[in-house]
């Protein structure tokens, strides 16, 4: 009987049993997932207290502002450490793709947040340009002066290089070039255009990514083939990994929309350049990439950094711009995606250098250093206001 002792005593073992196995797993998950669980936790304060915050002083408005940049941080790490874990056993190119798919996933989520809240025409723009000065000068300029300070010339797929810049250059030219010579009438015709063109452009490019030239986009790495075989943890451990991976993603969408409202706050009266703001949407997408590369390049899998570097800049032009040009479409409210002159020439020099420097299948401190330099002069131009 259950009310006996005996009765008693079974089920607390039964019951012992049962969680013996749960409560170590529970308390794993707690620990491996801490930081996506904080940024869920931020968000629930911050849709609590958003109204109160309402007449909050500048400095409540930015340690706000700071808190909620964290949080999306800790959701977009959370978001690539499980792509990278799906990435790992998809291997390239699939796995690069699944990295920077899932980033500019985020950075659209992000820029469609705070530009939707009354945000400059020209945030969509400067996003994307601040997006490629980090993704090639930044993550591939980083990457590789750490890596040939360490390994020396680090071998790469040329195919893969070449293939990226041709089709970063002409999806910039087509989206963020041209945009500038077209007159203000007929911006909803070629609006239409651009998104009709890059998805085509994104459609021949995943048929060749994930067809007959993927080869284009891995390296052979003998000595590291160990490393490449799927592990032994199950048919399908890509699940788990996918759906924290969505709820990482709606917690950036949520803390997005918070920030929106905070950065509101924080920048009232104050005149502050629009590149700040791009700057920070494009860090956030950014942030994790960057640490993917730099781990591939201390490791000596240049290829991986090139996919990860390249691919990014890559999908933030051809899946960003189509996907905010509906946006605009749909609203009505044109955005201006014409390159300034002065960012045409840092693109343009860029994508050259960047040309230059990947076209004989390895990579050095010195173009490391090429790139570095770069972004250091669009740093430097930033903080000028220009």
């Amino acid at each position: 009987m259950p009310g006996h002792p005996t009765g008693r005593r079974a089920a607390c073992v039964l019951g012992s049993l049962y969680l013996s196995p749960v409560l170590p797993q529970m308390k794993s998950f707690l620990q491996s997932e801490k930081f996506l669980l904080l940024a869920c936790a931020v968000a629930v304060a911050g849709y609590a207290l958003d109204n109160q915050l309402n007449g909050a002083s500048r400095l409540a408005s930015v340690t706000e502002t700071a808190v909620l940049i964290t949080a999306i941080l800790f959701a977009s790490l959370s978001v690539a450490r499980h792509a990278e874990r799906i990435a790992q056993r998809l291997g390239d190119p699939y796995g690069s793709m699944i990295l920077t798919l899932s980033a500019v996933l985020v950075e659209v989520i992000v820029l469609a947040i705070v530009s939707s809240k009354g945000g400059s025409p020209t945030l969509v723009r400067d996003s994307i340009y601040s997006a490629v000065m980090l993704d090639i000068n930044g993550i591939l300029g980083v990457a590789a002066l750490i890596g040939g300070f360490k390994h020396g010339e680090q071998s790469y797929n040329d195919d893969s290089a070449r293939t990226y810049s041709v089709m970063i250059l002409t999806a910039v030219t087509v989206s963020m070039i041209i945009p500038e010579f077209v007159p203000l009438p007929s911006w909803r015709a070629y609006s239409a255009f651009t998104i009709v063109a890059m998805l085509l452009l994104y459609g021949v490019f995943l048929r060749m990514q994930t067809g007959p030239h993927s080869y284009f986009f891995s390296y052979s790495y003998p000595e590291k083939k160990s490393r490449r075989n799927p592990p032994a943890d199950g048919p399908a451990p890509w699940r788990p990994a996918a759906a924290i991976m969505a709820a990482g993603i709606v917690a950036v969408g949520a803390l997005a929309e918070l920030m929106s409202h905070s950065l509101e706050r924080s920048l009232d009266g104050v005149d502050v350049p629009i590149g700040l703001v791009a700057l920070i949407v494009a860090g956030i997408s950014a942030a994790p990439e960057m640490l993917t590369a730099l781990r591939a390049a201390l490791a000596n899998r240049m290829q991986s950094v090139v996919n990860i570097a390249l691919g990014a800049s890559l999908s933030t032009v051809i899946l960003t711009v189509p996907a905010m040009e509906v946006m605009a479409l749909i609203s009505g409210q044109r955005i201006d995606m014409a390159m300034t002159p002065l960012q045409t020439l840092m693109m343009l020099v860029t994508l050259l250098v960047a040309a230059i420097n990947l076209n004989d299948g390895q990579t050095n401190a010195i173009e490391g250093m090429t790139h570095f330099v770069l972004f250091g002069a669009f740093l430097m131009l930033l903080g000028l206001g220009l």
